[in-house]
């Protein structure tokens, strides 16, 4: 089974044959990983919340591509920064996503991770066709390197927010002349008004997403709990099997046929004493061999 959770790469790595960087050390996400118990995952190669260029060095690169081999079953996906609205009608603020989308897409070539992960974001009043039209117009602006995938990432649908509604993920993919992939994330499906709580429920679901996307685009799923129900759209991830979907619906998504064997990144919280180690424990256990 490929699980993980999205780590951290904070701090420096003190190394005896080279300068430590003044910045954070992308091999870190390796051994965090692994502290975890997880074989694959999810990083930010830079501060989510600012508009920042990832800063890595050429030996850092080099170290994490060899200890991804060599440590993890893998892959990677980078998620890109919370700013990044590529729905927006705002011609700064698209410009500003693009320059980061870039930036983010290139350091996943450096380092050898073959997915970015992105929101598609909100569209602010230009509607859901117009915001999907603004998507697609940015991804198809973007230099993506060979062996690179843009990842649409599934929403709780909020707001003016694209992406909760399985027909905005089919709209953006008919869209663009680039080949992109989609990343569901179990907990924003369900609030965002799809059932994931029984076996039956999780068969529909996947039933109707194969329908209106197709499961050929599917390429990772951020496993998540959530602390709210079906249809509420809001966005809080809970321990796996101790939210709304529960164990039966989690059980059920780590043993669809469909889905077993794909990459699952957890983003659940550091709460009540515990943490990822926990979770993807919990996770390995509710996967039948």
């Amino acid at each position: 089974m490929k699980v993980g959770a999205h780590v951290s790469i904070s701090g420096s790595r003190v190394s005896s044959d080279e300068e430590t960087p003044p910045y954070n050390d992308i091999r870190n996400a390796v051994h965090r990983q692994r502290a975890f118990g997880g074989n694959c995952g999810q990083i930010f190669t830079t501060s989510p919340q600012v508009w920042a260029q990832p800063e890595i060095s050429e030996a850092a690169a080099a170290g994490f591509r060899e200890e991804t081999e060599t440590q993890l079953e893998g892959p990677w996906v980078i998620h890109s920064a919370y700013l990044v609205n590529l729905c927006t009608p705002k011609e700064d603020l698209r410009r500003k996503s693009k320059e980061s989308m870039q930036a983010e897409l290139d350091a996943a070539a450096k380092l050898g991770v073959p997915y970015v992960n992105v929101h598609l974001g909100a569209h602010t009043g230009a509607g859901v066709e117009g915001g999907l039209d603004n998507a697609a117009g940015v991804i198809d602006d973007l230099d993506v390197p060979d062996d690179v995938r843009i990842l649409i990432e599934s929403d709780a649908g909020s707001g003016t927010k694209l992406g909760g509604e399985f027909e905005h993920l089919a709209g953006i993919i008919d869209r663009t002349e680039t080949d992109i992939g989609i990343c569901i994330d179990t907990a924003h499906t369900l609030v965002a008004g799809n059932d994931l709580t029984t076996p039956e429920a999780v068969d529909e679901t996947i039933g109707r997403f194969n329908d209106e996307v197709g499961l050929e685009y599917l390429e990772y799923i951020h496993l998540n709990d959530s602390k709210h129900d079906v249809g509420t759209h809001k966005d809080e991830h809970a321990h796996i099997g101790e939210g709304h979907i529960g164990e039966d619906g989690m059980r059920a998504i780590v043993n669809h046929p469909d889905l077993r064997d794909l990459p699952f990144a957890l983003e659940t919280p550091t709460e009540d004493g515990r943490g990822f180690a926990w979770n993807i424990e919990k996770v390995k256990e509710l996967h039948e061999a």
